[in-house]
């Protein structure tokens, strides 16, 4: 069972944009969490795709 979020502290899932758009099987993702108040956009970062074995941009997924 996943923790109650207090305060503005979300977690997010970021989930590598350039595997989806490959076509390969299987997705890089990971768990994160940001503060809702200080960055209501969604969020981007460059993170290490397993798979495709470099850096890779993975964006917030709802």
């Amino acid at each position: 069972m996943a923790k109650k979020a207090k305060g503005n502290r979300v977690q997010v899932v970021l989930e590598c944009t350039e595997m989806k758009n490959s076509g390969l099987p299987g997705t890089s993702r990971y768990v994160t969490t940001k503060n809702r108040k200080n960055s209501p956009e969604r969020l981007e970062l460059k993170k290490f795709n397993p798979i495709l074995k470099k850096m890779t941009l993975h964006k917030e997924i709802k």
